[in-house]
């Protein structure tokens, strides 16, 4: 079997992978690799991703401040359609849950415009919630749908353009450590590289563990979503994205349908996850509850793993015992909306340059994403 010879090889190419692989591609040769017969195929396959800029704690907000340019003018070519629509995102709380509202009104307001809504202004705003239910409420009217399809096939599309190569079926199987650097084996390839990114999101610790790297405590935690019918006379170009302040559930518009999740978060091992039909069950409950919404057919339901570290924030940075392997993992639910900056962080911090002027602007502090930080260390 032959070698191939690559600066850099990223193994994982869901939205993290590809991202990355494009930044690299513009200056080192870069093989992506993928275990499956297709990119996407997992988390980012299965996101329903909203640029949501009050959404996670600080070090998240900073990523999605300093991706929204990216978002909003993509490079000549990347895409063919706009990367983002509309769709504003009301977060409610029912009597016993207005203490959680408030702290999280004062905690995001700084990051965008919010307003606040009283019971009856969130009742006009998302009219299929039941009536007398709900407290009050804050809506982001900045927030907009991102459009993760085309935002991926953007990023492999620039990454073939700049020269980089894509091997799909290519599940890594040995990954060993040498002074020229890594010899990778998978399923059907022999390839040696300077760098290995490890982008495989569920499987960063796998990855890890076959390199004989201290893994990071990664959790891949599994979530379910549904789709059902939306009342015939209910105009669903408006209709925000209605979130429980606790995150009990979500409901979005979707493909002309409705999409809600009871937003489990349910610890999984790395695979092909599929939803329980208990967290259907649930989800239909919770969503019954809150909505005057007969669910009489459920037309899609599947489930999807978002990886997170112990603290919840992204691992980005090259592992302290084994200079040449980089982490960049752990993106959880905020992988889609982040993408952009944590290439660019991640390009830069491989090829040893400044961080980019405009990540720093915007808060953006790789200290506090470094695999070896604290918050990590104390968890292994």
């Amino acid at each position: 079997m032959a070698t191939t010879n690559c600066d850099i090889a990223v193994v994982g190419a869901g939205i993290a992978g590809a991202s990355v692989a494009a930044e690299l591609a513009k200056s080192a040769s870069v093989i992506l690799l993928e275990m499956e017969d297709q990119p996407g195929y997992h988390a980012t396959g299965r996101s329903a991703a909203i640029l949501a800029q009050t959404y996670g704690p600080p070090a998240i907000r900073a990523l999605t401040r300093a991706s929204v340019p990216f978002f909003n003018a993509p490079p000549a070519g990347f895409c063919d359609t706009p990367l983002l629509s509309s769709r504003d995102i009301l977060l409610i709380a029912r009597p016993e849950q207005m203490d959680s509202l408030t702290a999280a009104y004062a905690d995001t307001q700084a990051d965008c415009p919010l307003r606040w809504l009283d019971a009856q202004q969130v009742e006009a705003r998302a009219p299929l919630l039941r009536k007398n239910r709900i407290a009050a409420g804050f809506v982001n009217e900045a927030a907009q749908d991102i459009d993760v399809n085309a935002l991926h096939r953007g990023y492999l599309r620039a990454f073939n353009k700049r020269g980089g190569t894509l091997h799909c079926k290519a599940e890594v199987t040995a990954l060993q450590h040498g002074t020229n650097g890594w010899a990778i084996q998978t399923r059907t390839d022999q390839i040696r590289a300077k760098i290995v990114v490890n982008a495989a999101g569920a499987w960063a610790d796998q990855l890890a563990g076959l390199a004989a790297i201290t893994p990071r405590g990664l959790t891949p935690l599994r979530r379910t979503a549904i789709t059902v019918d939306a009342p015939n006379d209910l105009d669903l170009t408006g209709f925000p994205m209605v979130i429980d302040i606790d995150e009990q559930f979500y409901i979005k518009p979707e493909g002309g349908r409705l999409m809600a999740s009871p937003a489990d978060e349910t610890p999984s091992p790395p695979g092909d996850a599929r939803p329980e039909e208990m967290d259907v069950a649930i989800c239909v409950d919770r969503i019954s509850q809150a909505f005057d919404l007969p669910v009489r057919r459920i037309h899609s339901q599947w489930a999807g793993l978002r990886t997170f570290a112990a603290d919840g924030l992204p691992v980005c940075g090259f592992d302290g015992g084994t200079p040449d392997f980089f982490w960049l993992t752990g993106q959880g639910g905020y992988g889609v909306q982040t993408a952009p900056a944590m290439a660019q962080l991640a390009a830069d911090i491989i090829a040893a340059r400044p961080v980019n002027a405009a990540l720093l602007a915007a808060g953006v502090d790789p200290a506090a994403l470094s695999p070896d930080r604290q918050s990590l260390a104390v968890s292994h």
